[in-house]
C-alpha cells in the first residue's frame, strides 16, 4: 500500500540522483554533476542510486556514493533495451522509499523513456504519475523553476484543440492551492503571489476573443481571491513574461503547455528544473530528456542536472 506522511528528515540526510534511462544521458549528467559539485549540495552529501556499473561507465565515483539496485542494467548509448526497465524502476522505487523514511532529503530524477519501459509493462504514463502512487499522493502537479521563472502548466501533453474543453473551474482552484503552498513550504515565500494567465489573445479581451477568461479562470481567480489567496488575472499571456510583470508575482499559471514552458526555456534553456509539487518529498528533474542521440559522446551538458540538485537542496532545508 503507498503511504502518504514521510518521516521528519534525517539530519544531513543525503540527495539521491536516479540512474534514469541507462542508454541516455542521464548516467552521463548525473556523473558530471556529482563531481562537479564535489558530492555535495549545500551540507548534504549526493548518493547515485541505480546499477553500479552503469554509473562507473560513466565516471569514477566513489564506492560509499553507490547505492546499488538488486536488478542489473547494461549501458549501451543511444541504444535503450527494455530489459534495463526494472533496474531503472527499482532504482526510483527505492528512492522514493528511502526519502518517505527519512533517509534521504530529496531525489532527483534522471530522465527516463516512457516507451521503453511501458514496452516492458510499465503501467504508468511517466515519472509524476509513478511517484504520487508511490507516495500516496492525491494529486502531483508539474512546475519548472529557475531564477528567473517559475511557471505551472494546467494541462500539459495534450493536443491544444482539445485544452478548452479540459479545463474547469476546479481544476484551477486545486492546482493553484497546491501551487501556492508548494511556494509557501518549498520556496519559503510567506505571501506567494500567483498570476494566472488567460487562454484567449488578450485574455479573451471582455469575451469578444472568447468566454473561457469570464465563464472558467476569472470565476476560479474570485474564488481563490476569497479564500485568501493572492492571485492576479487571468493576465493577457503575451505581457506577463518580461521583467517588470515577472516582478509582480512568484510564480505563474498557464493554461497549457506552450504558454508555461516557452517563455521559461526562452529565458533559462540551461538551467531550468522540472519540479513535482504536492508530493510528501522533493522531487526535482533535469529539464530535458534522455538525449539518445548525443548519450555517450561526450555532449551532454550537466547544467540542469546541477540546478536541480541545487533546487533540490533548498527545498529540502525550507522543508526541514
Amino acid at each position: 500500500m503507498p503511504i502518504s506522511k514521510p518521516a521528519e528528515i534525517r539530519l544531513e540526510a543525503p540527495i539521491l540522483l536516479t540512474m534514469g534511462e541507462p542508454a541516455g544521458i542521464g548516467p552521463e549528467v548525473a556523473v558530471a554533476a556529482f563531481t562537479q559539485l564535489g558530492g555535495r549540495a549545500g551540507k548534504r552529501p549526493l548518493r547515485l542510486v541505480g546499477d553500479a556499473d552503469v554509473f562507473l561507465s560513466c565516471g569514477n565515483i566513489p564506492p560509499d556514493a553507490l547505492i546499488t539496485t538488486k536488478a542489473h542494467a547494461s549501458r549501451a548509448p543511444g541504444r535503450p533495451d527494455a530489459g534495463n526497465a526494472a533496474a531503472t524502476v527499482e532504482a526510483i522505487s527505492l528512492a522514493v522509499d528511502m526519502a518517505m523514511k527519512g533517509e534521504a532529503a530529496a531525489i532527483v530524477t534522471a530522465p527516463i523513456n516512457k516507451a521503453v519501459l511501458m514496452h516492458a509493462g510499465f503501467g504508468f504514463p511517466g515519472h509524476t504519475d509513478f511517484l504520487a502512487y508511490l507516495t500516496g499522493a492525491a494529486r502531483a502537479v508539474m512546475m519548472l523553476a529557475s531564477d528567473e521563472l517559475r511557471v505551472i502548466p494546467l494541462t500539459v501533453h495534450i493536443p491544444l484543440a482539445d485544452v478548452s474543453r479540459a479545463i474547469d473551474q476546479w481544476m484551477i482552484i486545486e492546482t493553484a492551492e497546491i501551487a501556492l503552498e508548494a511556494l509557501k513550504r518549498d520556496f519559503a515565500i510567506r505571501e506567494p503571489r500567483l498570476a494566472v494567465a488567460g487562454l484567449n489573445p488578450h485574455a479573451g479581451e471582455d469575451a469578444v476573443l472568447g468566454r473561457e477568461e469570464a465563464d472558467i479562470i476569472a470565476p476560479a481567480i474570485a474564488e481563490l481571491q476569497r479564500r485568501g489567496h493572492i492571485v492576479l488575472g487571468p493576465l493577457p499571456s503575451d505581457t506577463m513574461f518580461h521583467a517588470e510583470a515577472r516582478a509582480r508575482y512568484d510564480a505563474a499559471l498557464c493554461m497549457y503547455h506552450d504558454q508555461a514552458l516557452i517563455p521559461i526555456k526562452t529565458l533559462s534553456f540551461w538551467d531550468g528544473v522540472n519540479v513535482t509539487l504536492g508530493l510528501p518529498i522533493v522531487r526535482t528533474s533535469p529539464d530535458h530528456g534522455t538525449g539518445f542521440d548525443i548519450a555517450g559522446k561526450g555532449l551532454a551538458d550537466p547544467r540542469s542536472m546541477i540546478a536541480a540538485i541545487k533546487l533540490a537542496a533548498k527545498m529540502a532545508d525550507a522543508r526541514a
